[in-house]
């Protein structure tokens, strides 16, 4: 197991050798709780075999996170998490390095919404953003803040020629095709004009959408709310789960879906998995 202690203030080198299956397929799921979602997670891996599948809302501090049988899946794990609330894990089929876990400007770290290691060459930068509750709530601020903050990050770490890809639980619908009822959504804290300027903000300084390459039509959608009956054989969700890149790694995508079956399984999270496949 890799224990989930980080470098502060580490620099990643640019340059590694990658050793890895091509293509190179990196996933990303909101379990709503790994531990209660984990035969759902060991499935998945067994079915796809991805090199990465990145984790959020984990909801378990360290001491109890489940990594042993997800190491005898064949994968490394690493992670940072709470009781209850919040989390995030990183698993891969080779050993990940340079890790370090939150933000680093001095402020709280938020360590148990972003993990990001190495890969390879390849940099992975896995965040669990704050929903935000509601517009008028203090934490609907700070969720505005948080990309502020980690357009910051991305800036003094990195360059958009790094090979990276940001993954994970967003909270952002992006465009109207995102939301099966984007009108009735203006003042929601997902789809408020200010969080996807500040989300905007973030992919300008050098992200590609990696699903919206591959998919620019509506109806693509990767939650769905347990309050809506048949919410997925209707339609009814968002895609606020996400697959960027920087240009670089962009250009080799060459597949990208949202799988539905883990959403329609007993016991499901209210997320369910996207993937995106790259050659290498």
């Amino acid at each position: 197991m890799i224990e989930t202690k980080g470098k502060a203030g580490s620099h990643f080198p640019l340059f590694s050798v990658l050793i890895l299956r091509s293509p190179l397929k990196i996933a990303t799921f909101n379990v709503n709780s790994i531990r209660s979602r984990l035969d759902t997670v060991l499935a998945w891996l067994s079915r796809h075999q991805p090199d990465v599948l990145c984790l959020q809302e984990t909801k378990v501090q360290d001491l109890d996170f489940p990594s042993r049988p997800i190491i005898n899946a064949g994968y490394q794990v690493i992670f940072r998490g709470e009781k209850s609330y919040n989390g995030v894990a990183l698993i891969s089929k080779t050993k990940p390095t340079d890790i370090r876990f939150g933000l680093d400007d001095g402020a709280e770290p938020d360590e148990t919404r972003l993990v990001a290691a190495k890969v390879g060459s390849w940099v992975i930068v896995n965040t669990y953003v704050p929903q935000g509750r509601d517009i008028e709530h203090a934490m609907y601020q700070c969720k505005l803040k948080w990309f502020q903050r980690l357009h910051s990050w991305f800036s003094r770490h990195f360059t958009p020629k790094t090979p990276l890809v940001w993954v994970g639980d967003l909270n952002i619908a992006p465009e109207a095709r995102d939301i099966h009822n984007a009108e009735e959504q203006a003042n929601h804290v997902c789809y408020h004009q200010a969080a996807r300027q500040a989300f905007a903000d973030v992919v300008a300084w050098g992200f590609v959408d990696v699903f919206r390459k591959h998919h620019p039509e509506s109806g693509q959608y990767s939650y769905f709310d347990y309050r809506t009956p048949n919410a997925v054989k209707r339609k009814m969700g968002w895609r606020v789960d996400h697959i960027l890149a920087t240009p670089v790694l962009a250009a080799k995508s060459t597949d990208a879906f949202i799988d539905l079956e883990p959403r329609l399984g007993p016991s499901p999270s209210d997320h369910t998995v996207m993937v995106a496949d790259f050659k290498v």
